[in-house]
Order: C-alpha cells, then sequence, then structure tokens
C-alpha cells in the first residue's frame, strides 16, 4: 500500500510526464487512470469481486468526470453566450446614446433658432407699438387741434351773432 502510493506519486510528479501537480490537468488523469486500471487488474487477481466491485468504481467516476466535463464546458459557452451579448446590448446602448445626443443637440439647436426668432418678432413688434403709439399720439394732437380750432370758430359764429 505505502510503496504503491510512493510510486503513484513520483509517476504523477516526474517532469518527464508534463504532469501538473494542481488544477484539472489530462495528463495527470490519465496517470491516475493506468495506475488504477493496474491496481484493479491485480485486486482481480486475488479476488475477483472486489476486482468487479473497483471496476464499477471506476466507471461510475469516469462517468461522473464526463458530466462535471460537459457541465464545465456548457457553462462556459453559456458565459461566453452572456459576455456577447453583453457586449452587444453595450454596443447598442452605446449606439443609442450617440442618437439621443445627436437628438438632443438638434432639438438644444431648435431651441435657439425658435429663442432668435421669438426674439426678433418681440423686438418688431416693440418697435412697431412704438411708431403706432406715437401715430395715435400725433392724431390726438391733431384731432384736438382741430376740435380747438372748430370750437374757436364756432364761438366766432355764435359770439357775433348775439351782438
Amino acid at each position: 500500500g505505502i510503496s504503491a502510493g510512493r510510486t503513484i506519486k513520483a509517476v504523477v510528479s516526474t517532469q518527464s510526464t508534463g504532469a501538473r501537480e494542481t488544477g484539472i490537468c489530462p495528463v495527470r488523469r490519465e496517470l491516475y487512470s493506468q495506475c488504477f486500471d493496474e491496481l484493479i487488474r491485480q485486486v482481480t487477481i486475488s479476488c475477483a469481486e472486489r476486482g468487479l466491485l473497483l471496476l464499477r468504481v471506476r466507471d461510475e467516476i469516469r462517468m461522473t468526470i464526463a458530466a462535471y466535463q460537459t457541465l464545465y464546458e456548457s457553462s462556459v459557452a453559456f458565459g461566453m453566450r452572456k459576455a456577447l451579448q453583453a457586449e452587444q446590448g453595450k454596443t447598442d446602448m452605446q449606439k443609442k446614446i450617440e442618437e439621443l445626443e445627436e437628438e438632443k443637440k438638434d432639438l438644444e439647436r431648435q431651441v435657439n433658432e425658435l429663442k432668435s426668432k421669438c426674439d426678433a418678432i418681440e423686438k418688431r413688434e416693440a418697435e412697431r407699438r412704438v411708431v403706432e403709439e406715437k401715430k395715435h399720439a400725433e392724431e390726438i394732437q391733431f384731432l384736438k387741434r382741430t376740435n380747438q380750432q372748430l370750437k374757436t370758430q364756432l364761438e366766432g359764429i355764435i359770439q357775433p351773432s348775439k351782438k
């Protein structure tokens, strides 16, 4: 038992195999698999039932590892899809932001144009109002003078007839 453990560790840790000591390593897994197969062969020689049981354990472990491998690959693929979707969403949002900023600039330009037009109209109307008020005042003055002249003429007509 102890010498087999040392042998496995020696086989796995040798630099020539290229096996990593930690993490997922196909080379290390293959080396352990070969050691386990040899262990099963030796146990089967001495006790067939134990050998058969170890064979089932090995097959179950292989199926479990295969399931984990599939799960890992599908989760990586899912993660990549989500990352790509997020990147695409980010690109779409950046495009939308640019469009909205352009629209905002256009609207601000329109606001400035309309303010300028409004200011020009207000100025024109103020000038027109001043002209109208001046004209109105002149007309009132003209009518007052005319009224005064007519009064004077009327008084002139009425006064002499009283004498």
